[in-house]
């Protein structure tokens, strides 16, 4: 008895014919027909009945398929055993985040499960986190929204409020909070078109009927931090990724729904992968949490 001649009754029978079995083998339809009769000629029985073009199994089939089921199955779960070690053993993760503080405890369960794992972590907006997935430069991606697609998966990481912030030394920095109102006559210092943050802050503004205009724009959040920290005008951020800096003073915006849905997304058809769903497991664990 022969792998290869069990492979083809197995196909053969549960794809319901020689050409699908030949299909799903990458054979040739003869080739597929060639194993399985030689298989009843060297046992002498008969495994399918084949009646104008239909393909049904015999008792003797029905019987050899409950075991060959067992087998195939087994053969599977090695092969996901296998391969699944090799990948924690030496694979790569790669995210893209518009912001790793919202990671930092996920990526350190991670380790401590799978330390052979190699994980790159790069920074980008909105724009370049949603690109990188489509164009499978990245694994996974964090940005400050709920993208709306139905080609990701979603985990939601939390959602913090826009805040503002200045200098210690500012005029404004003894303030308990600031209007849209207010912050359309002060200098702002705003990150570059693309920016989530910017464009929940534009919005929520607009919405108040007030237009804030950038007096300088930045390319990224600590551009942003390093610009307005000697004094040079008033930077935002979620609240989340904030940080500890002696140079600013976090300031509220009185505007309560101007909020960050954090979320750590992954292209649906790119989630069944080992790490990427270890990865999202532990996501959701830790936001259940």
């Amino acid at each position: 008895m022969r792998y290869v001649q069990l492979r083809a009754f197995h196909y053969v029978a549960i794809s319901g014919g020689f050409s699908r079995a030949a299909e799903e083998l990458l054979l040739t339809q003869p080739a597929i027909s060639d194993q399985v009769r030689k298989l009843e000629e060297e046992y002498d029985v008969l495994l399918f009945n084949r009646q104008r073009k239909q393909v049904l199994l015999t008792p003797a089939g029905e019987k050899l398929l409950v075991i060959t089921r067992r087998m195939f199955d087994n053969e599977q779960q090695a092969l996901e055993l296998l391969s699944e070690s090799r990948a924690f053993r030496a694979g790569t993760l790669r995210i893209v985040a518009d912001a790793a503080h919202h990671l930092l405890q996920i990526l350190a369960e991670f380790r401590r499960k799978y330390p052979g794992v190699k994980i790159s972590v790069r920074a980008g907006n909105t724009e370049s986190v949603i690109e990188s997935l489509y164009s499978y430069d990245a694994d996974l991606g964090v940005l400050g929204e709920i993208p709306s697609s139905r080609d990701f998966d979603i985990v939601k990481l939390n959602a913090t409020p826009i805040v503002a912030f200045a200098a210690i030394d500012n005029p404004v920095a003894h303030k308990k909070s600031l209007t849209f109102h207010e912050l359309s006559n002060l200098p702002l210092v705003m990150r570059e078109r693309g920016s989530k943050t910017r464009r929940k802050l534009e919005d929520g503004a607009a919405e108040a009927g007030v237009e804030l205009k950038p007096m300088i724009e930045a390319e990224g959040r600590e551009a942003v931090r390093e610009i307005v920290a000697p004094g040079a005008g008033i930077g935002f951020v979620s609240a989340a990724e904030f940080g500890q800096d002696s140079r600013l003073v976090k300031i509220p915006i009185d505007a309560p729904g101007l909020l960050m849905d954090e979320a750590l997304i992954c292209l649906t058809e790119r989630s069944g992968g080992k790490l990427v769903r270890a990865f999202l497991d532990i996501a959701r664990s830790a936001a259940a949490g």
